[in-house]
């Protein structure tokens, strides 16, 4: 199997595989400043274009066994609501979502997205602009990297990536409108019970939103725990790819049956503890 990913990246703005390079140093302490600022950074142009493609091509080709997932939820995951709160509270205000999910397993394990998320170089940058001291693959069958499409209509919304202190997204390919990455930073308060400031981003009232340009072949770190994020609904017939991969503070790691069940489809219930 290999995990070397060189001839995938554009090493000629992103010298990753050197890190005593001067000039992946100061990448770093550029990104990690905007992660600080923002809670999001951008590293555009990341993959080669011929790469992009490729992954494209992989994941046109797997579609057809993509799990089709609709939801209706909070932006905290929940499908009931919380009668303990008024009907208006965060925890009472429901989304629609809905995308095609490819898991990890459905990928050959030398196709080009595989290899790029096992590439230490790629996992040990993510770890310096995160302020890890050391991050490990996933171990799931299923989580590790995966695709989602969405197609005309489709949108991922309002929602916390919570127990993970970082997500890192690679987008593939932009539809023809929509489909817009927006941000809202640390709107999670424990000082704000009443979660106003979150429900003033529910609500579309919030100036505290931010949008990230859907530009294929760049990289993205962002902190999702404490801060809401969505894409909006995608319009047209040119689906929307973007690959999620999750790295792990720890070896080892693997998904609960149930959650995989319910984000892949059923016939990853079964898997390896």
């Amino acid at each position: 199997m290999n995990d070397d990913a060189s001839d995938l990246i554009r090493l000629d703005l992103y010298p990753i595989g050197d890190r005593a390079n001067p000039r992946r140093a100061a990448l770093v302490e550029r990104f990690k400043a905007d992660l600080d600022a923002r809670q999001v950074c951008v590293l555009s142009d990341f993959i080669t274009k011929e790469a992009r493609q490729r992954m494209i091509g992989d994941a046109l080709a797997i579609l057809p066994k993509a799990y089709r997932n609709r939801s209706h939820r909070t932006c905290f995951l929940n499908r009931n609501g919380d009668p303990s709160v008024n009907e208006n509270h965060p925890r009472n205000t429901f989304f629609d979502a809905s995308y095609r999910m490819m898991a990890y397993d459905l990928f050959d394990a030398d196709m080009a997205l595989p290899r790029f998320y096992r590439w230490p170089a790629i996992r040990e940058l993510v770890a310096d602009v995160v302020g890890a001291q050391r991050l490990f693959l996933n171990e799931d069958p299923y989580q590790p990297a995966n695709v989602v499409a969405y197609g005309d209509g489709d949108q991922s919304t309002w929602h916390f990536d919570r127990g993970n202190d970082f997500t890192v997204t690679l987008m593939l390919q932009a539809p023809e409108a929509g489909g817009v990455f927006e941000l809202a930073p640390e709107v999670l308060d424990d000082d704000d019970p009443d979660m106003r400031r979150l429900a003033d981003v529910l609500q579309g009232r919030s100036r505290d939103v931010i949008s990230v340009d859907r530009v294929p072949g760049a990289l993205v770190i962002f902190r999702g725990d404490r801060s809401a994020h969505r894409v909006s609904p995608v319009k047209g017939d040119t689906l929307r790819l973007m690959c999620v991969m999750v790295y792990e503070p720890k070896p080892g790691v693997v998904g609960r049956p149930e959650v995989n069940a319910t984000v892949y489809g059923p016939r990853t219930s079964q898997a390896r503890a």
